[in-house]
């Protein structure tokens, strides 16, 4: 079992022992630190918090410790109850909070949970933030309120208010997404996208939904990560039902993935790269992801005459990346789509209504629109190495083996070739080396992983 301590947040497995795993005792401390953290970044002990949680079964009890620590602190609590990552992101602006927090472990499996925590705006906390949280919660650096400034609860549904401003967005095209007559299946592996999705479609203009685990009890029914090998239940239905395409989120909704109507997969990695074809071409402008997602993204941004730029991994590193160049669009290849004209936040309920916008105006099906894109293929592979091995200094070597490429080294080392690329990034908590190849076949990305890793293990010894 495991307790994951870290700049964005804390994430864990339930029950345990303190300190080891995501315990009670672990969720006050860390509800504590950060609102002591937004207490003396606001200056105020009365500060406003709007939280959310996804459906995993362990989210009620969270959600009850966070809201009675941080009222015993002194804070007023917004509880969106059962939401969504990028619905708490726009109601913290909209509820003129001081911060947010997201009760959710995003695509880890059901014994997960975790909190991950939001600025005034709505998006990440720096790394400075995150330092100065962590200090906190090692110190116990809080005081709690006395009888007479204890803070309180509000209930509040923002489900309403999240589709109606999507619908607003002027690239959002409901005549034409509800002229398509689409017929859509969706798995939301049993968490908030099982109210969301289909509510959304609905108001969208698509009236044939086929429900797949749409049901919010936490109970996955497969692996909840959006990945092709856990998307074959969806893919039987699509094909049973005849439905043009298929949609699946992660529990907290903020990624993104698509199946095409033969039941084969449109590709995560693809979701950004279709989105930001039509957002461009709408309304030209820049492009961000981060180093590790598909060039594909780079090829159509470059092709519309605008200009791309890689990112550290992480979101919020793709985020301040794309207010440095004011990008029009931007993500992350993992289905994380993030639409400044909307928010800073990946959200795939936006990425949804974009995307059928596309798909409807080209009137195509989505295998064909797939097609249409450069193809790509990425290898992921590691390579363990024992604790003592310099890791730094074997990535300073490889850049020195391939220096007649282009190297990035904002995040690791990504190493870019005519036609393809690869990025070595280390671990931050085991020796390891992650090693991802991009080519124009799986098979030569993992001819370019292994040619890598040979030569690795040869600086190893």
């Amino acid at each position: 079992m495991t307790l994951i301590k870290s700049i964005s947040g804390i994430r864990g497995t339930i029950g345990g022992k303190a300190g080891e795993n995501l315990t009670p005792i672990d969720v006050v401390s860390f509800s504590s630190a950060f609102c002591r953290l937004i207490q003396k970044k606001r200056n105020k002990n009365d500060i406003k918090v709007v939280i959310g949680r996804d459906a995993r079964r362990s989210g009620e009890m969270i959600s009850d410790l966070v809201c009675a620590t941080l009222k015993g602190m002194g804070a007023h609590v917004v509880d969106l109850g059962l939401s969504t990552t990028p619905t708490v992101e726009i109601s913290v602006p909209e509820e003129k909070a001081d911060a947010g927090i997201i009760l959710t472990a995003s695509h880890n499996p059901g014994q997960w949970n975790a909190l991950k925590l939001l600025n005034e705006k709505g998006e990440f906390i720096s790394a400075a933030e995150g330092e100065e949280m962590l200090q906190l919660a090692a110190a116990a650096d809080y005081d709690f309120a006395n009888i007479d400034s204890l803070g309180s609860v509000v209930k509040k549904d923002y489900l309403d208010l999240h589709i109606r401003k999507i619908l607003e967005l002027p690239l959002v095209n409901k005549a034409a997404i509800a002229s398509a007559n689409l017929k859509v299946a969706v798995d939301a592996v049993n968490s908030s996208g099982g109210i969301y999705v289909p509510a959304l479609l609905k108001a969208l203009g698509v009236e044939m939904i086929q429900e797949l685990y749409c049901t919010p009890n936490g109970h996955f029914p497969h692996n909840p990560e959006p990945l092709p090998e856990h998307l074959g239940d969806l893919a039987q239905l699509i094909q049973k039902e005849s439905c043009d395409l298929g949609i699946v989120v992660d529990p907290d909704v903020d990624r993104l993935a698509f199946v095409c109507e033969d039941g084969s997969m449109f590709g995560e990695e693809y979701t950004l790269v279709a989105v930001a074809d039509y957002v461009i071409s709408k309304t030209p402008g820049n492009s961000v992801s981060n180093l590790s997602s598909t060039r594909a993204l780079k090829d159509i941004t470059v092709a519309k005459g605008m200009r791309y730029e890689a990112a550290a991994v992480g979101e919020v590193n793709v985020v301040a990346k794309m207010k440095e160049i004011n990008a029009v669009i931007g993500g992350e290849g993992n289905g994380g789509i993030i639409y400044p004209e909307s928010h800073y936040g990946r959200d795939a309920l936006v990425g949804i209504a974009l995307f059928l916008s596309h798909l409807a105006e080209k009137k195509m099906k989505i295998s064909e629109l797939r097609d249409s894109y450069p193809k790509y293929v990425i290898s992921k592979n590691k390579i363990e190495l024992d604790a003592s091995t310099p890791v730094d200094s074997i990535l300073e070597q490889t850049k020195s083996i391939f220096s007649d490429a282009e190297i990035n080294t904002i995040d690791g080392v990504k190493i870019d070739f005519p036609t393809e690329w690869v990025h070595l990034r280390k671990s931050n908590t085991e020796p390891i080396i992650r090693i991802y190849a991009e080519s124009s076949s799986k098979d030569k990305a993992d001819e370019l992983a292994k040619r890598v890793m040979k030569e690795i293990q040869q600086l190893v010894g």
